[in-house]
């Protein structure tokens, strides 16, 4: 029941948990991102895919490298991965040393990325090094051999980088491999239903590329980890090209010359380390403080210039300048060009992974154009390795099918006509529902102090705290917020029908001294995903609405 997403910059670890019938990502300490108060986005528990081999090994090690032993036991350290490995080598790395692996190994698995002493190490012998030291940690950590795997991989990847991640992993003691496509993962990591074919847009927008993917999903092909690809299109696009940007545009503010910067690598590299900092401390607040790193050696009276105040407007405009909404919408426009017109409407539900899709604007141009009932995006990191784990467990059947948002109804008090907030469907909903889910009683508020002739109900969606796990929430304005994650903030709330609202007349008017409850509301979730009301007017004993959709629900 374990699963791997083999990342450009991460690697994720998870697991089927039955108990709690869902899946869990793995802790593993010593190597993982550990979230820190300088980390806004509390990086979850992955592993970046960084590995240095070891130049000298010692006894055990060198035991524990042979085939046999390396298949049954680990013995010692081969090498070092993950956040330790990145931090012995920032800013100077080691000939040993590769930040990743993934692009390699893919392309042409026997092409040196690194170098021991005279051997040359390729994509492959990285691989496995990286995934020995990977199942070593899981092994210290949990008590437990991974066995039996799960990978997910790219729906355009070829049979030999399956071949390559399999042989990875036979060779470190694996004794059963599948593959999930990642357009498989994502969706069932997003609880997408897969009762019927849905035509699926999957948005991977990570560190190096975008990738645009339209694929036909079902439960067969689900079942098999399969899809059916209809269009998919990519760029060159990705967070580290926005960290050059960024890079670029502090050095024009600063004055400093970006040749001088680009001539040096450490001091480039450190460059883009601060700037991507920065970036990430801007998806969440309104400025941050670039504190450009200076080289260890300078006269240059321009190089002891303040630090420089970063406003997220700025990193609005930086993207603006480079054109990236609308190389974005290039992409998506050729992924779905075998639909021909009214595309948009063709599309049943939008898959938005990779960090990179949290950056300002981006969850908007979906929500905007596909509508906001359509987008999944609140799990940018883990949901391809948790849909891996159901797919781990055997559960991608019946791991679907409930509502994953708290949807509610606004109110005010009576007195102070302060707005409230009352869930109607919570979170974690099967549908359908009995249309009578949640039912009561309400009085009209007469806020006027005047006889109500009229009511309208208006449906808000509630980004709140519901645990440890940290997700991301967009409000009206396409603001992102984070929720959860043992951070305590104030809850997110999104009117979906405020400029439409469902409208009903009360024929007598409810006297403002009448504190009798007027009207019997009723909410449940149809088949389709949709709310639905049915309001009875008590004193005239009419029936206003009767089952009636008001707004889709996610």
């Amino acid at each position: 029941m374990w699963a791997i997403d083999v990342g450009t910059t991460n690697t994720g670890v998870a697991r089927w948990d039955p108990e709690a019938g869902q899946p869990r990502l793995v802790a593993l300490p010593d190597i993982c991102r550990a979230p820190s108060s300088e980390d806004p986005l509390e990086a979850p528990l992955l592993v970046p895919s960084a590995t240095e081999a070891r130049a000298h090994l010692d006894f055990w090690s060198r035991l524990g490298s042979v085939g046999v032993l390396r298949r049954n036991a680990f013995l010692g350290s081969l090498g070092m991965i993950g956040a330790p490995a990145l931090l012995a080598n920032h800013p100077y790395p080691r000939p040993s040393f590769t930040p990743t692996f993934k692009q390699a190994l893919a392309t042409d698995p026997l092409k040196p990325i690194a170098r021991l002493g005279h051997s040359a190490l390729s994509a492959r012998d990285i691989a496995r090094l990286f995934l020995r030291e990977l199942f070593r940690s899981v092994k210290q950590h949990t008590g437990s051999r991974i066995r039996d795997l799960v990978f997910t991989v790219p729906v355009d990847a070829y049979e030999r980088y399956r071949m390559e991640l399999s042989s990875a992993a036979e060779a470190n003691g694996v004794r059963r491999v599948r593959f999930a496509d990642e357009p498989v993962a994502a969706a069932v990591g997003y609880g997408l239903g897969l009762d019927r074919e849905r035509t699926v847009l999957v948005v991977d927008f990570g560190a190096g590329t975008l990738d645009v993917a339209l694929v036909k999903l079902s439960a067969r092909s689900a079942q098999a980890g399969r899809s059916i690809v209809i269009g998919k299109d990519g760029a060159p696009l990705g967070g580290r090209l926005v960290d050059a940007w960024l890079v670029s545009e502090a050095c024009r503010r600063l004055n400093i010359p970006l040749e001088w910067i680009e001539r040096d690598q450490v001091w480039m590299s450190m460059m883009l380390d601060e700037a991507c900092r920065v970036k990430e401390g801007l998806l969440l607040s309104e400025s941050e403080t670039f504190l450009a790193p200076m080289p260890i050696a300078t006269s240059d009276p321009r190089l002891g210039t303040p630090p420089l105040t970063i406003s997220r407007s700025d990193l609005v405009g930086v993207l603006e300048a480079h054109d990236l909404g609308a190389r974005v919408d290039a992409c998506v426009d050729r992924a779905l060009a075998p639909l021909g017109a009214g595309a948009a409407s063709a599309v049943d539900d939008v898959l938005l992974v990779g960090g990179s899709t949290l950056l300002p604007g981006f969850y908007k141009r979906f929500e905007e154009r596909f509508g906001r009932s359509a987008v999944r995006a609140w799990k940018p990191f883990e949901a391809v390795v948790y849909g891996a784990a159901a797919f781990a467990g055997d559960q991608v059947a019946g791991h679907e099918d409930f509502i994953l948002h708290d949807y509610a109804i606004r109110t005010h008090q009576v007195g102070t006509h302060e707005p409230e907030f009352v869930v109607v469907i919570p979170r974690g909903t099967r549908f359908p529902s009995a249309k009578d889910l949640w039912k009561r009683g309400m009085v009209p508020t007469c806020a006027r102090g005047e006889p109500e002739t009229q009511f309208k109900l208006i449906i808000c969606e509630l980004g709140q705290d519901h645990g440890s796990e940290r997700t991301f929430a967009w409000d009206a304005q396409g603001g992102l917020h984070k929720v959860g994650g043992g951070s305590v903030g104030p809850r997110i709330v999104v009117p979906l029908n405020e400029s439409s609202p469902t409208l009903g007349r009360l024929d007598p008017p409810h006297s403002p001294s009448d504190k009798a409850a007027r009207l019997e509301l009723a909410f449940g979730v149809d088949a389709e995903r949709w709310l639905v009301a049915t309001v009875r007017d008590l004193k005239s004993g009419k029936v206003i609405l009767n089952g009636t959709p008001v707004v889709r629900l996610l």
